[in-house]
């Protein structure tokens, strides 16, 4: 059996290049990728005993990592965003931008809350459930108003709150 597992070990590592070169595709960041082909790795093991010896070994890898990358990209997604600056951040604009300052953070976080309380209550709702990981239809169903105006109010919210954290935005281009 330890013969075995160390056999399937050695050919998983084999597929450890062409497994990075893929998950690149999907992160286009080199460190998330190795973060990716490793989080792939230990599933693979860990599920090894559903591996079928004979076939395609590569096939089965890459379909757990778009997987993993697909669940990640959906837990990511439902934790919510207030808005987004650009589309992905680097580790090294997060160190930039991280402030060691718990006043300077107090500060925005005053300045997010009293941008929320400015917007009227039928941005506000809507935009909150999305926030808290509500789907658009459940927020529909919730408010019982058509889909289309829950897809409109979020986006209205979204806007409103981007100018009044304009000053923000501007610091994190700068950081960047």
């Amino acid at each position: 059996m330890k013969q075995a597992t160390t056999l399937f070990t050695q050919q998983l590592n084999s597929f450890s290049g062409s497994l990075h070169a893929f998950a690149l595709t999907f992160t286009r960041d080199d460190e998330d990728a190795r973060d990716l082909v490793q989080d792939t790795m230990v599933k693979a093991i860990r599920y090894s005993d559903l591996y079928e010896e004979g076939t395609n070994m590569k096939g089965w890898l890459f379909t757990i990592l778009r997987n993993t990358f697909i669940n990640s990209y959906r837990k990511n997604s439902r934790s919510g965003e207030i808005f987004t600056v650009c589309e992905e951040i680097s580790s090294a604009q997060l160190k930039k931008s991280a402030s060691l300052n718990e006043g300077e953070n107090k500060c925005m976080m005053d300045d997010i809350q009293y941008a929320l309380k400015k917007l009227q209550p039928e941005y506000y709702i809507p935009f909150i459930r999305y926030f808290e990981g509500f789907k658009y239809h459940e927020i529909a169903e919730e408010l019982n108003i058509p889909l289309g105006t829950v897809k409109t109010r979020i986006h209205v919210a979204r806007g409103i709150l981007k100018k009044s954290l304009k000053m923000y935005q501007d610091n994190y281009r700068k950081a960047g």
